[in-house]
C-alpha cells in the first residue's frame, strides 16, 4: 500500500471502512460535492488550463464534469465506480468503471490523452503513486494532470493519513504524489480560501 512512499507509517492509507468499495458506491448519488461558487471557480480554472480540441480523462468521475461549456474538446473519457452517474453526464463521449484500489492501471493507451483531471476524488486512493504513474503514462508531452480538492469527504473511505492533515498538508501530500510520479513544475493553486463557501485547491503537475 505505501509503494513509492515508504516514510509513512503502517495503516496510513488504510480506511475506516475496509469493505469492498464497490459495494459503497453502488447506489448513485446524483449530488455535487463542491458548492456552486467553488464549481465555478472551478469551471474558469479549467477554461485557462485545458487545450482546444485535446483529449481529456476525468478520473472519478460522477454525473458532472465542472468542463467549461464553450470549451470544445476531441474527446471527454469519464473513469468513476457508478455507472449510473457517469451514463448521465452530458460532458463524456465515454466512460469505464473501475476501483482503482483494486486495479490501479487505467485501460487506455500510451501518450493519448492531453489532460487528466481528478476533482474531489484523490483522497480515496490507496496506492496514489501507482494510479499517478499511470496517469503519467497516459498523457502527451506537455500534458497536465489537474487535482482538486475541498474539505469534504466520505470520511470512512477517506485514507487516515488525508483526514489527519489540514488543507496544507493534503497539498503538500498531493504534490509528493505527483512528484514521486515523477510529474515536473507541480504546484498548487487555491481557487477558493472557504471564507464564504467550500474551499477549493488544485495541484497541478505537467509531463
Amino acid at each position: 500500500m505505501k509503494y513509492g512512499l515508504p516514510e509513512f507509517p503502517d495503516g496510513a492509507f488504510q480506511k475506516a471502512d475496509r469493505s469492498d468499495d464497490a459495494l459503497f458506491y453502488r447506489a448513485a448519488r446524483l449530488v455535487t460535492h463542491i458548492d456552486e461558487a467553488a464549481v465555478a471557480a472551478l469551471t474558469r480554472f479549467y477554461a485557462g488550463m485545458l487545450p482546444e480540441q485535446g483529449a481529456v480523462l476525468d478520473l472519478m468521475s460522477s454525473w458532472v464534469s465542472h468542463l467549461p461549456d464553450d470549451l470544445a474538446l476531441r474527446d471527454v473519457i469519464g473513469h468513476g465506480m457508478n455507472g449510473e452517474e457517469l451514463a448521465v453526464n452530458p460532458r463524456l463521449n465515454r466512460w469505464f468503471v473501475q476501483d482503482l484500489n483494486r486495479e490501479p492501471v487505467l485501460p487506455l493507451t500510451d501518450e493519448s490523452i492531453d489532460a487528466v483531471l481528478c476533482c474531489v476524488g484523490v483522497q480515496y486512493l490507496e496506492q496514489p503513486i501507482t494510479v499517478f504513474r499511470d496517469v503519467r503514462r497516459l498523457l502527451r508531452p506537455g500534458g497536465i494532470v489537474i487535482i482538486s480538492f475541498s474539505n469534504r469527504c466520505f470520511p470512512t473511505k477517506a485514507v487516515a493519513v488525508w483526514q489527519a492533515l489540514d488543507a496544507n498538508g493534503q497539498a503538500a501530500l498531493v504534490r509528493l504524489y505527483l512528484e514521486r510520479a515523477g510529474f515536473a513544475a507541480v504546484e498548487m493553486n487555491v481557487l477558493s480560501d472557504g471564507r464564504n463557501g467550500d474551499p477549493l485547491v488544485t495541484v497541478v503537475g505537467r509531463r
